[in-house]
C-alpha cells in the first residue's frame, strides 16, 4: 500500500480542478497545467481537498497510485504559488547573462553556449546565480539539470555550474613527496 497516495491533497481557495475523460485540468493564479492520468489511477474531486485512489488493487496500480498523487499535488502548487530552482556558477570569467528568451553562458569554453529557456520557464540572473521559476516542476527540474550538465561542478576547485543547495565533496590535489 502506498502511504504517500493515501493522503488527500488541500485545494487552494483560488485553484479550480476539472477532470474528463482521463484529463486533469488545475487552473490557478500562476497559470493552467493539464495532465493525462492513467486509467489504473482514479481521481475524487472535492471542493476542499483531492483523492487519489486505485482503480484495481494490482502491483501496476499499486505503484502508479504514489507517483500519481505527487503529480497531481506538484500541479495544484505550481499553479498557486509556483516553484523556484537557484543554480550557482563558480570559476573565474564564469558568467551568465539573458539575451531574449535564450540564457548565454560563458563557462570556460572558446564559445559562449547559448541555452533556449523552455517555454513557461523564466530566468534571472544575479552575479554568479540562476534563478529560474516557471510552474511545471518537471519542466522546471528538467532545465535546471540541463544547464548543470553544460559545466558539472569538479571536486577539486569546485568550478561549474551546480544546485544552490548542493554540497560539493572537495578531494585534495596532488601532494608533492
Amino acid at each position: 500500500m502506498s502511504r504517500v497516495g493515501k493522503k488527500p491533497i488541500p485545494v487552494p481557495e483560488k485553484t479550480k480542478l476539472s477532470f474528463n475523460s482521463g484529463m486533469l485540468t488545475v487552473e490557478g493564479p500562476k497559470g493552467t497545467l493539464t495532465r493525462q492520468i492513467h486509467p489504473e489511477v482514479t481521481l475524487e474531486l472535492g471542493d476542499e481537498q483531492v483523492v487519489v485512489s486505485v482503480a484495481r488493487n494490482d502491483k501496476k496500480a499499486k505503484s502508479l497510485w504514489g507517483t500519481t498523487r505527487a503529480q497531481v499535488a506538484n500541479m495544484i502548487t505550481g499553479v498557486s504559488s509556483g516553484f523556484v530552482r537557484v543554480l550557482e556558477i563558480n570559476g573565474i570569467g564564469y558568467r551568465a547573462e539573458i539575451k531574449g528568451s535564450n540564457l548565454e553562458l560563458h563557462l570556460g569554453y572558446s564559445h559562449p553556449i547559448h541555452f533556449v529557456l523552455p517555454e513557461g520557464i523564466d530566468a534571472a540572473v544575479d552575479k554568479s546565480a540562476i534563478r529560474l521559476s516557471g510552474i511545471d516542476k518537471e519542466l522546471l527540474g528538467f532545465a535546471a539539470s540541463s544547464i548543470r550538465q553544460m559545466r558539472p561542478p569538479e571536486p577539486y576547485k569546485g568550478k561549474g555550474v551546480k544546485y544552490a543547495e548542493e554540497q560539493i565533496q572537495r578531494k585534495a590535489g596532488k601532494t608533492a613527496k
